[in-house]
């Protein structure tokens, strides 16, 4: 039996459980010895097969990949680097070809979200102009989201349990303090333009007048006297108002509340914080005492609360991008089905990368409340099987335990190539 070598590679912002994904393809491929020779990592994404800076994950041990399953961040380095249209770069396309051909690559597994998505695409569809046997496999990840057709993104149940957990938290030490103290709180996450991260942490309360009092979606204008108004109503009936903010909160005509002016290597509108933003609002007009968060990268790194749920699905899509590549199933992407809500049950299923590519998923509007600033029944029994489960990792010394890596380099075979 013909036996090839697999290539792996990272992108884009990374997530608490992207590297269980890692886990999921490494050992399904280690399984599968007889078919897939050597797995090789692209160092820092793409930008490592480009550069043929790749390294050879055959040199790790079984415990080293087994310990990925807990270990946050981006185990081979990430990168947001975003491969052109193939009709004016196709000599970066021809490189990815020509390395893969000089290490006998045959499987290219690309784990990242919509972006990636698109990339993974075009890679299939010139290796198959080029006459190269090369079958192109999109692992997905991202905390936002937004990914189409999956019903959940890989990464967005921990960050979701992540929000929650500390918009419940948060709380409680605002309702503490506000007699003589803050008065409001603003918490930031993540979000460009789908709002399911804060929703998520519409999950820490649930009945009237319990925080949060306010959360503000991209996929609703914003309308500055409104939210004023519902800030102060807070404020007069329980206290105080705890406000959970998208990043991508916009007004009507689209600016962002927080636009910075530049852009990001993905050509993204590169965001200020809207949090200090929207709380400088509230000082001016009402006056009121503040304090504001920005979760950032602690939201997306927090694998010591990361879901069971997520951490499995992640694994599951790993596993299940090699056996669809065993299968001969090219530019495809491993999907989460689910079954029921009650008791929750889900499947992994696929869906072809054409119909993946450059989609973003959004809150429908049922997910939101009727008045814009809260979520519905029906959002709640969406998100809250996302959230369930624990699996922490090891600690040793107070502290969790991950993977150590060798991250042994493969000796390059062809000329120096300049992105």
């Amino acid at each position: 039996m013909a036996q090839y070598n697999a290539f792996y590679a990272q992108s884009g912002g990374v997530t608490a459980v992207i590297n269980a994904s890692a886990c999921g393809v490494i050992e399904t491929c280690r399984r599968e010895s007889d078919r897939i020779g050597k797995v090789y990592a692209g160092h820092n994404g793409i930008i490592g097969a480009l550069t043929e800076d790749l390294i050879d994950v055959s040199q790790e041990s079984d415990e080293s990949i087994a310990a990925l399953r807990h270990t946050p961040g981006g185990a081979f380095g990430s990168c947001r680097y975003k491969l052109k249209d193939i009709e004016s770069h196709r000599a970066q396309y021809e490189r990815l070809i020509e390395v893969f051909k000089a290490h006998d690559i045959r499987y290219f597994f690309y784990n990242g979200g919509g972006d990636s998505a698109d990339t993974c695409l075009k890679v299939s569809q010139l290796s198959e102009k080029l006459g190269y046997p090369l079958t192109a496999i999109h692992v997905p990840k991202t905390v936002d989201n937004d990914l189409p057709i999956t019903d959940n993104s890989p990464g967005f149940g921990s960050v979701a349990k992540y929000i929650a957990t500390s918009t419940l938290e948060a709380s409680l030490d605002i309702a503490s303090m506000c007699s003589t103290s803050t008065k409001v709180f603003v918490l930031e996450v993540m979000g460009r333009h789908a709002g399911w991260i804060a929703a998520a942490g519409a999950l820490a309360g649930k009945g009237e007048g319990e925080p949060p009092h306010l959360v503000i979606f991209p996929e609703i204008d914003f309308n500055r006297a409104a939210v004023m108004a519902r800030v102060e109503e807070s404020v007069k009936n329980y206290g105080y108002c705890v406000i959970v903010v998208s990043e991508g909160s916009r007004y009507p005509d689209g600016t962002f509340l927080a636009d910075s002016g530049n852009t990001d290597a993905f050509g993204h509108r590169q965001l200020g914080g809207v949090a200090p933003t929207l709380a400088g609002m509230i000082k001016q007009d009402l006056g009121y005492k503040y304090h504001w968060a920005v979760a950032d990268y602690l939201q997306r790194a927090a694998r010591h609360l990361a879901s069971r749920v997520d951490v499995e699905q992640s694994y599951a899509v790993g596993q299940k991008a090699v056996e669809l590549a065993l299968e001969g199933k090219n530019a495809m992407m491993p999907t989460i089905k689910r079954v029921s809500d009650t008791p929750y049950e889900w499947r992994i299923d696929a869906a072809p990368l054409s119909e993946v590519a450059n989609r973003e998923k959004f809150m429908p509007r049922d997910f939101i409340s009727e008045d814009g600033f809260s979520i519905t029944e029906a959002c709640r029994q969406y998100l809250q099987p996302l959230i369930q489960g624990e699996e922490f990792p090891p600690f040793e010394n107070g502290l969790p335990q991950v993977a150590k890596l060798k991250l042994a380099k493969v000796e390059r075979k062809l000329p120096e190539f300049t992105l």
